[in-house]
């Protein structure tokens, strides 16, 4: 390995130590309680470094997100799209999306939760990877929706009955850990489920 390329992973590896420490502050402190300087503290760099990769607090808010983000789209994306049975797909992406939020639960938080408190918005913007994921689940009521499956309904509002379904049940379990569930696998499955059968024509 080169002089460069070496440089170039030592400068990623400490852009993800950054992204890290920004990550476990913003969930354990709060994010209006965190200051760059505490972020500089926590990895022993000086605040200039974190400047240096990071033009503000919102920046790096906005890149741990987008990370999350784009690691949620490759764990969908991952997932083998059977046109010929769409619903059974996109039951799985369901599926998939809440075991990836239940996963990082930290990082799910901060990108559907604390990030909209401060930035007024989903991240769902045009052209963003928000907006790429909402694509996802999307192009699978809409396949379903083609393939006479579900009523012939708004692609928008089904994908977002879909989501609401998903992100819902992903929060309360994440929120309310102690709270008398019933068996976990069991209520992911049956809210997937019952979500597809009232949208089904």
């Amino acid at each position: 390995m080169g002089i460069k390329e070496r440089r170039a992973r030592e400068k990623e590896q400490l852009r993800q130590q950054i992204l890290s420490a920004a990550r476990e502050l913003f969930v354990n402190e709060g994010y209006e309680n965190v200051s760059m300087r505490k972020i500089a503290n926590k990895i022993e760099y000086s605040p200039t470094t974190i400047y240096l990769y990071f033009k503000d607090k919102t920046a790096l808010l906005d890149s741990v997100c987008k990370e999350t983000l784009l690691n949620l789209l490759e764990t969908l994306e991952q997932l083998k799209r059977d046109t010929t049975d769409p619903v059974e797909t996109l039951r799985k992406s369901g599926r998939a999306y809440i075991e990836f939020g239940l996963k990082y639960p930290q990082d799910y938080k901060l990108t559907f939760v604390i990030r909209p408190q401060f930035q007024k918005d989903l991240g769902l913007e045009e052209g963003s990877v928000g907006e790429k994921v909402f694509n996802y689940l999307r192009e699978m009521v809409s396949e379903c929706i083609r393939q006479q499956i579900f009523r012939q309904m708004d692609v928008e509002t089904t994908g977002q009955v879909m989501w609401s379904a998903v992100h819902g049940v992903t929060l309360l379990l994440i929120d309310f850990p102690d709270f008398p569930w019933t068996e976990r696998d069991e209520l992911i499955d049956t809210v997937i489920q019952t979500t597809i059968a009232g949208l089904r024509a």
